[in-house]
C-alpha cells in the first residue's frame, strides 16, 4: 500500500522522498522491519525508536515516521508529525482497513471495576445474540482465542489488529478497559467509541513511569469523554465534574444518589455457608429490575449498574439482564475457593491501598467470626503502596498474613519490611510468611470456622515476577497441591 494512504487522517510533513512510497507493513518495533517496512520512531520510557533510524533503514525500511530529526540514506522516506503515539494510532487504524468502524466499541475507564464490569457487559449482551470480542487487563479474547495481556490497554497497533481480527470472527460488539496511561500514550487515539464509562477515581498509578500528579491522572480518564458519543458515568464519585472537563459527548448517570438517570435502591446483603452475595432494585424513569448477584459488597452493585445502563441501550430484555448477571464471573475477583465448610476462601486482585481497604471493609459488612487478609506488594512500583497496603490490612482485618507478591528486582524481604512498617502503626496482628505456597497453606490449616479468608493481590496473575523473570505460580493450582498434599498426609 501507498504510504500517504495510511497518513491520510494525520497532519505531516514529508522531510525527505515521498509520500507516495509503497510500503510493506507497519512496524513500531525495530526488530521486526523488513524490506518495504515503515518504521514509526516512538520515544518510550525504556528506549526511543529514533535511535534505530540507522539500523531500520540497513533492514530495508522504506519510510520512517518521526517527531524529532534523524539521518538515514536519500532512499528512505522520512515523514515528520507532531507526535509519534498518536500517528501510530491512525496510522494502524488505516493499515487495517478502520475496522472499529464496523463495531460497536464500549470502553471503561476508571480506577476500579473495569475488568469486572467489561466481563459483565460482554456476558449480557451475548445473552441476547451479539458476538462481543473483549480487551483488558487479563486477555484480549476474539472468539474462541483468548490472548493473555501486557497492558490494560495494549499497543494502539496490536488494538487495531484485535478488531480487525474480530471483525473476521463476525463480531458486532467490543468491551474494552481503557486505562489512563492508554488515553495518555494515545493508544487509543481515533477509535470511535459508541459508549465510554466512567467507574470511580482513587490516587493510583501516580509516579515516575506512570502519571506525573493526580491531576494528569484524572485529565488522562477525561478525554475519553472527548471521543464516544455517550458517557455513562458513576454520579456518586467527588471527581465526576473534573473528568467530564470539556466532555462532547451525552452523559448518563447511574449510582446510589436519588438525582441519577439509573439508582441502586434496598440494597441488602445475602449471606449462605461459603457464599457472600448482595441484592438491590435498580430503578430508573421507565426501569425497575431486582437483581440479586453472588459476588460480594457495595462496588459489585456499582459494576453491575453500569452493565444495565449500557445493556439497556441494547435493547436487551430484563430476563436475559439478570440470567447474564448470575453468570457473570471473573477470575481473580473475589473468586471463592472451596476448601472447607467451616471458612470461606477467596482471591482477588487487590493489589493497592483503595482496592484493598474497599474489598475488606466490603467484607467486613458480612461480620466474619475473623477477616484474615494475606497479601504482598510487587517490586520496582511506588514504596509508599506498601505502607499504606500495611496500614489498612493492620487497621481492617484481624490477621494479616505478610508474603511476597512479584519482587522483580527488590529484596522479599525488604518489601515485606516497608508493609511491617505500615501496619505497625495500626494494632493490628500479623505474621511473616514470605513463601507464598507455604503463606496459603498457613491460612488454610488456621482458618477457623465463620472466617473469611482473602489472598490479595495476585487476582488472576498466574505467574511471580523475579528478577526479569516470570515462574509459574497460579494460587488455584497452589490451593490444589496444598489439599492434595494434606490428603496424602493423612
Amino acid at each position: 500500500m501507498r504510504l500517504d494512504t495510511l497518513l491520510e487522517r494525520l497532519e505531516y510533513k514529508v522531510v525527505q522522498g515521498s509520500a507516495e512510497t509503497e510500503v510493506t507493513t507497519l512496524i513500531n518495533d525495530s526488530r521486526k522491519v523488513e524490506n518495504g517496512s515503515v518504521f514509526v520512531c516512538i520515544s518510550g520510557a525504556v528506549s526511543d525508536g529514533h535511535k534505530y533510524a540507522t539500523e531500520v533503514a540497513e533492514k530495508g525500511a522504506a519510510a520512517v515516521v518521526v517527531e524529532k530529526d534523524v539521518e538515514v540514506p536519500t532512499d528512505v522516506t522520512v515523514i515528520k508529525v507532531e507526535d509519534t503515539r498518536y500517528a501510530l494510532a491512525l496510522m494502524s487504524a488505516a493499515y487495517f482497513g478502520y475496522p472499529a468502524e464496523k463495531l460497536k466499541i464500549v470502553g471503561i475507564t476508571g480506577t476500579k471495576g473495569k475488568t469486572t464490569t467489561t466481563y459483565m457487559i460482554k456476558s449480557i449482551l451475548e445473552e441476547t445474540g451479539h458476538k462481543v470480542g473483549l480487551i483488558g487487563t487479563i486477555e484480549a479474547i476474539i472468539g474462541e482465542k483468548k490472548i493473555p495481556a501486557a497492558n490494560t490497554t495494549p499497543e494502539s497497533y496490536t488494538i487495531h489488529q484485535y478488531f480487525a481480527e474480530m471483525v473476521k470472527e463476525g463480531c458486532d460488539c467490543v468491551v474494552m478497559e481503557v486505562s489512563s496511561q492508554g488515553l495518555m500514550l494515545h493508544r487509543t487515539a481515533g477509535i470511535p467509541f459508541e459508549i465510554g464509562i466512567f467507574t470511580n477515581l482513587g490516587r493510583d498509578h501516580i509516579g515516575p513511569n506512570e502519571h506525573k500528579d493526580f491531576e494528569d491522572y484524572k485529565r488522562c480518564k477525561g478525554l475519553l469523554f472527548q471521543q464516544c458519543k455517550l458517557g455513562i458515568v458513576n454520579m456518586d464519585d467527588k471527581h465526576l465534574e473534573q473528568v467530564l472537563k470539556g466532555h462532547t459527548c451525552r452523559i448518563e448517570t447511574f449510582g446510589f444518589s436519588e438525582k441519577a438517570d439509573l439508582r441502586a435502591e434496598n440494597t441488602k446483603l445475602v449471606s449462605r455457608p461459603g457464599y457472600l452475595g448482595i441484592d438491590y432494585t435498580a430503578e430508573a424513569k421507565d426501569f425497575h429490575l431486582d437483581v440479586e448477584i453472588d459476588i460480594p459488597g457495595k462496588f459489585s452493585v456499582y459494576n453491575s449498574l453500569t452493565a444495565i445502563a449500557v445493556c439497556r441501550h441494547f435493547g436487551v430484555s430484563k430476563e436475559d439482564i439478570l440470567k447474564a448477571l448470575a453468570q457473570a464471573k471473573v477470575k481473580g475477583r473475589i473468586e471463592m475457593i472451596k476448601v472447607s465448610d467451616d471458612f470461606t476462601l477467596m482471591i482477588d486482585y487487590a493489589h493497592n491501598a483503595m482496592s484493598l481497604e474497599s474489598l475488606l471493609t466490603t467484607l467486613k459488612e458480612y461480620h466474619p467470626k475473623r477477616l484474615v487478609c494475606l497479601f504482598g506488594c510487587g517490586g520496582n512500583r511506588a514504596r509508599s503502596r506498601r505502607f499504606e497496603m500495611g496500614e489498612v490490612s493492620g487497621r481492617l482485618a484481624d490477621l494479616t498474613i505478610i508474603t511476597s507478591d512479584n519482587p522483580r528486582f527488590e529484596k522479599p524481604l525488604d518489601i515485606i519490611a516497608d508493609i511491617r512498617t505500615g501496619i505497625e502503626k495500626t494494632d493490628g496482628k500479623y505474621i511473616e510468611i514470605p513463601d507464598r505456597k507455604e503463606a496459603i497453606a498457613w491460612a488454610i490449616h488456621h482458618g477457623q470456622k465463620g472466617d473469611v479468608i482473602v489472598l490479595a493481590g495476585k487476582g488472576h496473575e498466574d505467574y511471580q515476577e523475579i528478577e526479569g523473570k516470570k515462574y509459574p505460580m497460579d494460587e488455584r493450582v497452589l490451593i490444589r497441591e496444598i489439599l492434595a498434599e494434606d490428603a496424602a498426609k493423612g
